[in-house]
């Protein structure tokens, strides 16, 4: 299986706080069944200021930790970006890490505030696809608006967005609510990939085989197998060029 949201890198988020937390991560990722990861640290202003310098240099701090510790996990890098009006700064000067690419257009992990989805989402989703960036939308199922009605998805599912529900909130991790929100994202065919949003290896633990079995309950089969390992390989591909194995 492949996970594309996950913190993975040491030090620079909430998620693994040094090195040692990641590996644990890592061994718990391998042994769930998890072969790829794309690890995508917060850029959120004013919290987590991350940049492509500082999760590079995390990044290759993890390679070459689990090379030398001989976990068999291939690790790409990109980020779980906070809506902002940066972004237009972030993408006009080539500063986005992506996720991956869908079809000929590149994709962002964007993270909407818990809370509520702002006013202007859907024009700055339509000026990101005219740049031809297409967002992802991370853990819809546990924001607030959505929580309250299932139809405030709808008008980002119109302007193409992608969505990423997280495994845990499928098996009831996040609450009833959130279980609810993202087994109704499966049955309206709105879900593009499962991932762990991993972040500690016993609170928010990177285990995607739990929710892939949840949603074959809902989609079968197939369509739960696409969700955590077709979409993410044809996303992440970019990142793993020089393994044959994805």
């Amino acid at each position: 299986m492949i996970d594309l949201h996950c913190h993975l890198l040491p030090g620079i988020d909430d998620g693994a706080r040094d090195l040692d937390q990641a590996l644990v991560l890592a061994r718990a990722a391998v042994a769930d069944g998890i072969t790829h990861i794309v690890a995508t640290p917060h850029i959120h202003s004013g919290r987590f200021p991350n940049t492509l310098s500082t999760i590079s240099k995390a990044h290759r701090q993890l390679v070459s930790a689990l090379d030398t510790a001989e976990i068999p996990l291939h690790v790409g890098m990109a980020a779980e970006i906070r809506l902002s009006e940066e972004i237009l700064n972030m993408v006009m000067l080539k500063q986005v890490p992506f996720l991956g690419e869908w079809g000929d257009e590149k994709v962002l992990l964007l993270e909407l505030p818990h809370s509520h989805i702002p006013p202007g989402t859907e024009q700055l989703i339509r000026w990101l696809r005219k740049q031809k960036v297409r967002p992802m939308i991370a853990h819809p199922e546990r924001n607030k608006d959505v929580i309250r009605d299932f139809n405030k998805v709808m008008p980002l599912a119109d302007e193409g967005c992608l969505f990423q529900v997280t495994s845990g909130a499928v098996c009831g991790h996040f609450g009833e609510p959130a279980q609810q929100r993202s087994i109704e994202m499966l049955e309206n065919g709105l879900v593009t990939i499962l991932a762990t949003d991993a972040h500690h290896e016993v609170r928010r633990p990177p285990a995607l085989k739990a929710g892939r079995e949840a949603a074959a309950k809902v989609v079968g089969e197939e369509k739960a197998w696409q969700l955590v390992r077709d979409n993410p390989s044809k996303i992440a591909a970019m990142h793993f060029a020089h393994h044959k194995t994805l």
